[in-house]
């Protein structure tokens, strides 16, 4: 792992902390009562002085203040750390994105006592970019390779770093795709880019958009944000806009403008929710299951779960989507697309009938198991045309399940999206 940028980051924590102050004059307790209430990392100390644990923290003061209860006291994962504390320091950051990076490069550099499970532990997960690519992706993973490859961590929280990916890559918008793209290669420009091109995530190499030049740029800034050097990066963006603007290249200007405020606001709130977008945010897939378990009042999990989607192209044909999820995740063989054969002009309902008698009747001759819920984007006519189709199939809901419409408010009108048909198995 290359650390050229990250070796000083060891004596961050005397460089940017308050000055120490004795022991035998404030106890770490009455110490944390002084903390600010803003985002950073804090460590402790034993009574050789030497740091033995260092954790990050949206609420400085209450976050480090929770070890000094009596709950921390009995606490199994803490009730050995506690007795050992005899000073406590602390470094604040702009926001919670900077302390989750600064905590994992001084776990690494440091490598606290009570840190040790996270050392070079490779189950532990990593931002990896890769180095030797045209276009080089940004990744998440819990096996980092050890050669073409900047890696960041590890991270004491995988669902933190998932988001924290997707808050960095509305500002960088880099790709985080498994592509083999080459600039050279003009076949790309035939290919169809992602979501995240869509809501301009993502620069879009795929489709060769974006130079290789302008491309490794924004990677080389977020190398400097991840390395903490983010006040450098913010001059160098200034100059970049100053010049740009000058060449009368007024495009790459105001991107470069949006950007900089882009970090700047990061500085001033610093929340992963509000900075990602729903579409890429993760979500562990098990509490998905749970909370549509719970929203729909359904009996079990369901494991299977199909959409289906109706759309009119141009010219007037249908065709009908459908998707498929298996505990929570994307089943991408089981995607199908149908061309509707026996409905003349726009009709939803009849479309919905066609594709759901198609799909059923398939499903049942080739004795294939039937999903455990079924959505349907539309509203009550669907849904009716669905329950109808069923009836005609005699295919019968399992009991204690019941079809229901989940109802979302739109600024135009009140509409029913989508409608939900539960299904027996």
């Amino acid at each position: 792992m290359d650390h050229s940028e990250e070796n000083s980051n060891e004596n961050e924590a005397s460089a940017q902390s308050p000055p120490a102050e004795s022991v035998s004059s404030t106890v770490p307790r009455e110490k944390v009562r002084q903390f600010p209430t803003g985002p950073g990392v804090y460590l402790m100390k034993d009574n050789q002085a030497r740091v033995i644990y260092v954790g990050k923290a949206v609420d400085l003061r209450s976050r480090a203040g929770s070890y000094f209860t009596k709950a921390a006291k009995v606490e199994r994962r803490t009730a050995e750390l506690v007795t050992e504390i005899v000073d406590i320091d602390y470094i604040e950051t702009d926001s919670e994105v900077d302390a989750l990076l600064m905590e994992a490069r001084l776990i690494k550099d440091i490598q606290p006592k009570f840190n040790n499970l996270l050392k070079d532990d490779k189950t532990f997960p990593y931002l990896q970019i890769t180095t030797r690519e045209d276009f080089p992706r940004v990744e998440f993973t819990r096996q980092p390779e050890t050669k073409g490859v900047r890696l960041y961590g590890p991270f004491t929280n995988a669902g933190q770093l998932r988001g924290t990916i997707a808050v960095l890559q509305k500002i960088f918008r880099f790709r985080t795709c498994s592509l083999d793209i080459e600039e050279g290669d003009e076949r790309w420009r035939w290919f169809r880019p992602c979501l995240l091109a869509s809501i301009n995530q993502c620069t879009a190499p795929c489709n060769l958009r974006v130079s290789k030049e302008d491309y490794r740029e924004d990677i080389r800034r977020l190398r400097l944000f991840l390395d903490g050097k983010k006040d450098r990066l913010l001059k160098d963006m200034e100059k970049q806009m100053l010049a740009a603007s000058k060449e009368q290249r007024f495009e790459r200007a105001a991107r470069l403008r949006d950007d900089i405020e882009a970090l700047n606001t990061l500085n001033l709130r610093g929340d992963r929710e509000q900075h990602a977008q729903p579409e890429v945010f993760y979500v562990d897939p098990r509490k998905g299951l749970a909370g549509l378990k719970q929203v729909l009042k359904l009996s079990e999990l369901p494991r299977i779960i199909e959409g289906i989607d109706i759309a009119h192209l141009q010219g007037g044909e249908t065709v009908a989507s459908l998707v498929q999820f298996i505990d929570g995740l994307p089943f991408k063989h089981g995607y199908k697309r149908y061309k509707i054969k026996s409905v003349e002009g726009i009709d939803d309902f009849a479309s919905m009938r066609e594709v759901v008698t198609r799909r059923f009747r398939r499903l049942t001759q080739e004795g294939e198991s039937f999903p455990d819920l079924l959505l349907i984007d539309g509203g009550k006519g669907q849904l009716r045309a669905v329950t109808e189709t069923f009836a005609a199939l005699n295919i019968t809901p399992r009991r204690n399940l019941r079809s229901r419409a989940v109802r979302t408010t739109s600024t135009q009108s009140s509409l029913v999206r989508p409608a939900v048909a539960a299904v027996c198995s």
